[in-house]
């Protein structure tokens, strides 16, 4: 596998900002980017700093970003549980940024996998390369088939690994066992436990989620 950047891996699985899978009704489209453009924060970063997302019923549900999270306040489709102390400004306001957001309106979950796509293998993979184990930005990460695709490799949660280039580079179009490279952990579907976990994981570094992971 060359060491390209890649696009998703299938027509399902288009990259989208956030760290997705809650799709709200009107939350789409020029309005909701024109308020994430009035944004202005403190530092660029801070608008990619993780929010913790929960259901109606206060479940936890998902991951997003500051700035998807500021869109769904701002629309009135969700509403702060917990923020921190900085602020975003936009032309006429300075907001809280949120550090739990609520939904307003109950959200049915389906129990099944999520979309396969750049994104949540490497969210899965927590941004660490499965042969070296390092931890990188996401834009130091390729994606790795562990069966060649020129051997009948698949574009699967089973076969698709996070990597980074120099490893990707040293593998080539080889399986891992040909490269004396060996796998980190056996790559599985990115299911809701799966989901859940990530979100105990990240709430370890903010005290705002923990009473809300108990599920």
């Amino acid at each position: 596998m060359s060491a390209r950047r890649p696009e998703a891996v299938d027509p399902r699985g288009r990259y989208v900002p956030e760290a997705g899978g809650v799709l709200v009704p009107g939350t789409s489209g020029n309005v909701g980017a024109r308020y994430a453009h009035s944004l202005t924060p403190r530092r660029a970063s801070l608008m990619q700093e993780p929010v913790l997302v929960l259901n109606a019923t206060y479940e936890p549900i998902n991951v997003t970003a500051v700035r998807r999270a500021m869109v769904l306040l701002l629309k009135g489709v969700a509403q702060a549980e917990e923020v921190h102390n900085a602020e975003v400004h936009s032309s006429a306001h300075a907001h809280k940024v949120p550090s739990v957001i609520r939904l307003l309106a109950y959200r049915h979950i389906p129990q099944q996998s999520r979309a396969l796509s750049r994104k949540n293998i490497l969210l899965r993979d927590r941004n660490t390369c499965q042969f070296c184990g390092k931890i990188f930005p996401s834009s130091e990460l390729t994606l790795d088939h562990v069966m060649p695709r020129s051997r009948g490799g698949r574009s699967s949660w089973e076969n698709l690994v996070a990597c980074c280039y120099r490893c990707n580079n040293d593998k080539g179009d080889r399986t891992p066992e040909e490269a004396g490279l060996k796998l980190a952990r056996k790559p599985r579907p990115f299911t809701l436990h799966t989901s859940r976990q990530l979100m105990r994981l990240i709430g370890h570094r903010d005290e705002r989620w923990r009473k809300y992971l108990f599920y």
